[in-house]
Formats: structure tokens, sequence, C-alpha cells
């Protein structure tokens, strides 16, 4: 019976079978990267550059772009070399770099919400305690324990999956490795322990989605008791973007992973799996960035410095 080491490399599903096709899908996810890019990179560089960003809401928001590109960088490189060189193939080592990368990036990206989530219920529920609940040091350790939680994880998922012996073939179902087109691979009942392993994963996030609606309900019953018209316009105007925000990625998630089989098709996975590693690291920038006047007016100082230091 082959195993795993006799599987060299693995074979990703194509967007179109067309030339012409492949060649669209390849400037049309070119397109996506490069805005995904610029806007993190934009939202990275104002808040690392402008001190008056220095505070928890914006340190929580740049590691969330950190986040967005590393998460996008995992598959969507990929996806457009085989896009632009018509080809399928990943090597195995390949495969398991991208399922230890994305299962990191996005671990870590969902516990960063859920730290944002805390912040904004500081802010808004106990603001005269904000400066000791949430001190440099105390963000600090929250999002290196973010950072750190999402790496175990990765870890411990990349190595359970790519100890299955694999004998059904070397098709992935899907435009960049997952660890359950992997585990479908597995001719073993050692895939019980991924398993395992997976309904740990998802009991966690679902622990941090109920404390993010938790908190959002204080929140909006704080809201509402505030007197001034003006103090609930600028709770609303922080909230909401993160708000939206975990309300994509959330929703794009549940769809892939509790949709009925019945609704299983290539193509209906192949468009979730773009919609939620594709679409939210590209459009959290616009989110955040629309109704935060702080943001644009820190990155409309940083424009001018630099113009004004290119004319000296």
């Amino acid at each position: 019976m082959p195993n795993s080491s006799s599987v060299s490399e693995f074979l990703l599903l194509a967007f179109a079978d067309m030339r012409e096709r492949q060649l669209l899908h390849f400037a049309l996810f070119l397109g996506i990267y490069l805005a995904a890019l610029l806007g993190n990179g934009l939202i990275i560089t104002t808040v690392a550059c402008d001190h008056r960003l220095h505070t928890p809401m914006y340190f929580f928001l740049l590691n969330l772009a950190l986040l967005d590109v590393g998460c996008i960088s995992t598959t969507l490189p990929k996806a457009m070399a085989n896009a632009l060189w018509d080809t399928r193939a990943i090597s195995y080592q390949g495969c398991a770099a991208q399922v230890l990368f994305f299962v990191f990036f996005f671990g870590s990206e969902y516990s960063i919400l859920t730290i944002m989530a805390y912040d904004r219920y500081i802010a808004v529920c106990k603001p005269l305690h904000y400066g000791s609940l949430l001190s440099n040091r105390a963000c600090a350790q929250m999002a290196a324990a973010a950072w750190g939680s999402g790496f175990l994880n990765a870890v411990l998922h990349t190595a359970n999956t790519f100890s299955l012996p694999l004998c059904q073939g070397n098709s992935v179902d899907q435009f960049f490795c997952q660890i359950p087109q992997i585990v479908k691979l597995s001719c073993s009942d050692a895939y019980l322990k991924e398993v395992e392993l997976l309904v740990f994963s998802f009991s966690f996030v679902f622990g941090c989605f109920v404390f993010i609606v938790l908190s959002y309900v204080q929140i909006f019953r704080a809201v509402q008791r505030m007197p001034s018209e003006q103090g609930r316009h600028k709770a609303f105007s922080t909230c909401l973007p993160h708000l939206a925000v975990v309300s994509l990625f959330v929703s794009t998630d549940m769809f892939a992973y509790l949709k009925p089989p019945s609704l299983s098709s290539p193509s209906l996975d192949l468009l979730v799996a773009v919609l939620y590693s594709v679409v939210p690291p590209a459009v959290n920038p616009l989110i955040y960035s629309m109704r935060n006047q702080d943001l644009k007016d820190a990155l409309r100082r940083l424009m001018t410095r630099d113009v004004t230091k290119s004319k000296k």
C-alpha cells in the first residue's frame, strides 16, 4: 500500500481549462493581490510611522494587516503561477508549507479579531480602566499569545495531517492545500486524530465567536445609554468596521465548512475558498479606512511628508 512518502507532489484544482480563462484568472488575482498588498502595506506603514496611532486599537490593526498579508501570500502567488504556466503541480514540501502557514495566519487572525473585540469592549464599557487593562505590556502579551497559539495550532495540524498514509491519489480538490482535502486522500483510520484536532479547533473558534457576540451585546447596551449623540456616533464609528470584518470573516468560514453536503461541488467549493481566503485580506483595509478619520489623516500626513522630502 503506498504511503505519504511515495507522494512527491500534489495536483491542485485548476481555475479553468481554457488558456484564455487561465490568463484572465491570473490577471484578476494579480490585481486583487496587489490591492491587498497596497492596502495592508499602507495601514502597516501609517500606524508604524505616526506616533498618534500608537494606541492599542491601531496596534492590533497593524497585527491584523500583517496577518492579512501573510494569509493571502500563502495561497494566491502559487495559484497565479499555476494559472500563468498552465500547471497544477505543487511539491509535497510546498503543500505542507501552505497548510502550515495558512493555518498559522488564519488562526492567529481570528485570535486578533477576538482581542480587538475586547479592546472595543474596554474602550466603550470601561473607559476609565482602558489604560491599565490595555497597557503596552498587556497589548504585546495578547498579540504574542495570538501569534504563538496560532503557530502551535498550525504545527500540530500540519504534523498530524502529513503523517497520514496517503493512498487515494494526489489530486487536491482545491486551488491550495487544505487539511480536509489532504485527509480525504488518507487510507488509514489515523485520520480520526486529525478530526479530533479539527473538532478542538472549531470549539476554540466557536468560543471566540461567543466572546465577540457577548462583547458587542455589552457594547451596544452601553452605547444606548450614552447621553451624547456625538459619543454614540464615535463609538459606532470605531466598532462598526471591526464588526463588519468579523462578519465577513465568520460568514464565509461558516458557509465553507458548515454547508450541507448536497450543496458541495468543485465549482462552489472553489468559489467559497476564494471568498474566505482571498476576499477578506483585500477588503479589510478598505473597511477600516472608509470610516476612520484618524487613519485617513495620518495617511495624508505621511504622504504630505514624503512629498515634501522629495521636493527638497
